[in-house]
Order: C-alpha cells, then structure tokens, then sequence
C-alpha cells in the first residue's frame, strides 16, 4: 500500500465496496422483518377493539341487569356503537342502572355509545355514559342474544 501524497485524500475503492456490501446484508436482514412486523401490529389492533366491543356489550349488559338482549336482536354487521348492539327495545329498557325508569325523551334500545342514563342526585338531569371512547370502530361486528360479539371485518383489509 502506498503513502498519499500530500493533498490526497479519500477511501480507495476496496473500502467504499465494503461499506456497500454491509449496508446490503443489513437490509437483506432489516426489510423482511419490518415488514412482518407492521402486519402483525394491525392484527394485534384488530384483536383489541375485538376485546373491548365485547368487554363493552357485557358492562352493559351488567350495567342493565340483563340476561339477554331484547329479542330481536339486530343482526346487521355495523361500526357504529351508537346503534350497536339492540335498537329496538324502544319500550322495554326497563330502568337504568341506578334504578331510575327511562322518560320517554330517552334513546331507544341498548347501545354502546351515548347510553341513556338518569342522574341518582334527585335532579332527573338526563345523561349518557359510553361503554367504548368512540362511537365509529374500524372492524364491523353483529351480536346474538346472549351478548356474543362476532366480528364480520377487522377494518384492516
């Protein structure tokens, strides 16, 4: 290997080629495994709001000392939780979870989102509660009458 002379300066192309062929392995390792791992992320999301829906239908259904949801049951996929999972029990909710009988200005049915409630502090103030923090969901989900959640679409297709 020779000196460099006075005001040379650089790599020689041996060591420019060596930095290449590393940086290559590099990403031949990096790149497939990002990859994987970006699927795999909105899998486990998925499965998460899959958890909550059904985490939620059963607070409800707790909430409302219900057995089973007023029959029939809606059985069209939604992302919607301020119409999921029952609609229809217009007359039939009976009352809320602090004891107090619905008025008539109430929602109808039972759902997840902006779910009627009646203040306990003698004021009848109408209020809601949410049993999920959105009311739009990325998955679309049907439910039966014992509280079963069944997803139709992860939202991440």
């Amino acid at each position: 290997m020779r000196l460099p002379k006075r005001g040379e300066k650089g790599f020689t192309l041996i060591e420019l080629l060596i930095v290449v062929a590393i940086l290559g392995v590099l990403a031949a390792v990096v790149i497939p495994n990002v990859g994987r791992f970006i699927g795999r992320g909105e899998d486990e999301a998925a499965d998460t709001e899959f958890a909550n829906i059904q985490s939620a239908v059963v607070a409800m259904m707790t909430d409302n000392q219900l057995k089973t949801l007023p029959t029939p049951v809606d059985t069209t996929a939604t992302a919607n939780m301020s119409v999921f999972p029952d609609t229809t029990a217009a007359g039939s909710k009976g009352t809320d979870p602090d004891g107090n009988i619905y008025q008539a200005t109430d929602k109808a049915g039972f759902i997840l989102y902006q779910h009627d409630i009646i203040a306990n502090d003698g004021s009848s103030v109408n209020g809601t509660v949410n049993y999920v923090v959105t009311e739009m969901t990325k998955g679309t989900y049907t439910v039966d009458a014992l509280g079963t959640v069944t997803r139709v679409t992860t939202g991440y297709e």
